[in-house]
């Protein structure tokens, strides 16, 4: 039975993305992720509290980023959490824990109008696209 595994974040995009390409030839696009919460303090200042998250996009919509993806933009994911495992240089377990994108929307950029037909046509493209579309190996696994 599977378990719930889902996730949803807004943010922006904190740097060049990076793209790279499985031993047997599907594209990866790593997307740095910055998401921002606001909340009060107990003494009723606002406090900002931002996180940061590997976004990892796969096959096609990996693609579609690349043309899409600049630092600074927003970005809706939702998707699913990923933990990979190993043994560091020093002997030690390590652990990561990545963003699998199963569909990307992307904000309009700052100071563009755009066509929401135009952007939408591009998330329907992306989303057919999806992560289901193709089948991870041990060896795909760790990309990075």
């Amino acid at each position: 039975m599977n378990q719930l595994n889902s996730i949803i974040l807004e943010g922006n995009i904190t740097r060049d993305v990076v793209f790279k390409e499985t031993p047997h030839g599907c594209k990866v696009c790593t997307i740095p992720l910055a998401v921002n919460r606001w909340y009060k303090s107990g003494d009723g200042r606002g406090v900002e509290e931002v996180s940061y998250f590997d976004v990892e996009a796969f096959g096609k919509m990996a693609e579609y980023c690349e043309k899409r993806v600049t630092k600074g933009r927003g970005l809706r994911v939702v998707g699913r959490l990923k933990q990979s495992r190993w043994k560091g240089a020093d002997g030690k377990n390590v652990s990561r824990v990545t963003i699998i994108a199963e569909h990307i929307e992307f904000k309009p950029q700052v100071g563009q109008r755009t066509d929401p037909s135009a952007e939408l046509a591009g998330i329907v493209e992306a989303t057919a696209a999806s992560a289901d579309e193709f089948e991870e190996t041990e060896e795909e696994g760790a990309v990075f």
